[in-house]
């Protein structure tokens, strides 16, 4: 069986637009959920979304623990072994309080590869595959969220070509998310269950597509 580590932010937690982090679709509704129906019982995928999960960034008024490069060397550690590392972050380094471009979270998630690559929680020590999923942009009207996210619409546009070349100078797999789902209209930057069924669908072709040998 190979395994799948699916690390992001509320929008692989699973948080409902307009909800709360406790207002979560259901396991199988999930990308991750959706993800694993498709691939088959050959696969095991983990869960691991946390909402306002940054790349690298503490944050000053949610809390630390919302870094996503300290936990994510426990995290790796704990699912070992790991074949393929999916990373799906960054719209929560958008907002106003990081004052981050584009190309800052794009490299910060070069960070995360950095990591994974060091750590080397693969089949018999090895680098696993990683893959980069850049998230749907952001819609211009976030509703309450505007100040907090304020001029992240149009960072977040930027994302996709901005992880696509740091993918590419670390050679990673990228998936733009926003090729194949938009955020919801209710919040403007959380993706609904219709999105999610689309998502995971599109990822699991992608995860075929690597070319896994026939044993590990």
């Amino acid at each position: 069986m190979r395994s799948i580590l699916c690390y992001g932010d509320s929008n692989t937690h699973g948080q409902i637009p307009g909800g709360t982090p406790l207002d979560r679709y259901g396991p199988a509704e999930r990308w991750p959920g959706v993800m694993a129906r498709e691939l088959g019982a050959a696969w095991h995928v983990i869960e691991e979304g946390l909402s306002g999960r940054t790349t690298v960034r503490d944050d000053p008024i949610e809390g630390a623990h919302k870094n996503g490069r300290t936990y994510l060397r426990p995290c790796l550690q704990s699912h070992a072994v790991l074949d393929l590392v999916i990373i799906m972050l960054g719209t929560n380094d958008l907002k106003a309080r990081f004052n981050q471009p584009a190309s800052e979270v794009a490299m910060a998630m070069g960070c995360l590869v950095y990591d994974i690559k060091e750590l080397k929680p693969g089949p018999r020590g090895s680098v696993p595959e990683i893959m980069i999923v850049s998230p749907p942009p952001m819609l211009d009207d976030i509703k309450e969220w505007r100040s907090i996210f304020a001029g992240a619409p149009e960072k977040s546009r930027q994302l996709a070509l901005e992880f696509e070349i740091i993918a590419d100078s670390l050679e990673v797999h990228f998936f733009d998310a926003g090729s194949v789902v938009t955020c919801d209209s209710l919040d403007g930057f959380h993706i609904n269950g219709r999105a999610h069924a689309l998502l995971g669908s599109a990822l699991a072709r992608e995860v075929e597509a690597i070319g896994w040998p026939d044993e590990k």
